[in-house]
């Protein structure tokens, strides 16, 4: 059935308030949104990326990162066991040909996480489309009090058997929090969305993986560097930009200030 009008138009603003809130904030504005219209519920879990979350792989011991991307209902499917978790009897699965992609990708970005991250964890899906199938390759890395999570959506179109075409949509999710005696704790987070198509020649679905291995790449170290502008570098021209009336009781914490956001900017 096709939603009304009413729904689109509510779920139009609930997207729109969701890219307006904080972050750090992002499941508990989702389940406000889902408390007061929950007709919305599967629309915005869809829509909306949300920090990601570790789960261990019963059959396997392995952790693994969930999303909407390997949910079905209120499961997870683990990337390693190929099951449910909780367990589900007709929980939709990637075709055989697909299963053994997904089996490689994960290992091989679980060495892409070790050589970029050194440490974290990292998942990869893959499902059936009409013309072609689709992928996610999810990152998760804590360290200290910086969290970064970034979730890679490709789709692949290979009807072509001269050029495959793909299409990538990544977001990055980056939280820091850092604390001083003049400021006390302070919080820097934000995300950023960007997507890019390109066509190569592929001869199987082992190329067309490394070909996303080398788009991953270069996505993951454009948005780095504009985080970096964005973020740290327009934070701290803006704090160096601030005027107190007060200046004397107000020198010490700008300095501290000052002094933290340069801190958080080395160590993010």
């Amino acid at each position: 059935t096709r939603p009304s009008p009413m729904t689109d138009a509510q779920l139009e603003c609930a997207l729109d308030l969701m890219r307006r809130m904080p972050p750090t904030q992002i499941e508990n504005n989702l389940a406000g949104i889902i408390e007061l219209v929950p007709d919305l519920t599967e629309s915005v879990l869809s829509a909306v990326d949300q920090p990601l979350k570790v789960q261990r792989c019963g059959a396997t011991g392995k952790d693994y990162l969930i999303c909407d991307y390997n949910r079905d209902g209120d499961s997870y499917r683990s990337p390693y066991s190929n099951k449910f978790d909780p367990p589900l009897a007709d929980g939709c699965v990637p075709s055989e040909k697909l299963r053994q992609l997904e089996i490689q990708a994960n290992e091989v970005f679980s060495e892409y996480l070790k050589l970029y991250f050194d440490s974290g964890v990292s998942s990869s899906y893959y499902w059936d489309l009409d013309v072609g199938y689709a992928m996610c390759v999810l990152i998760k890395n804590n360290v200290d009090a910086c969290t970064w999570d970034s979730i890679h959506v490709v789709e692949v179109n290979d009807a072509d058997p001269n050029k495959t075409r793909f299409k990538l949509t990544t977001t990055i999710m980056l939280s820091l929090t850092s604390r001083n005696d003049a400021v006390g704790i302070a919080n820097l987070c934000g995300n950023l969305t960007k997507q890019v198509e390109k066509e190569a020649a592929c001869a199987d679905g082992s190329a067309q993986l490394a070909f996303v291995g080398t788009l991953i790449e270069d996505m993951e170290g454009r948005l780095r560097d504009t985080l970096d502008i964005v973020y740290f570098e327009k934070t701290k021209d803006v704090l160096n930009q601030i005027r107190s009336l007060d200046k004397s009781a107000d020198k010490a914490k700008m300095q501290g200030m000052q002094k933290l956001m340069q801190e958080m900017s080395v160590g993010k």
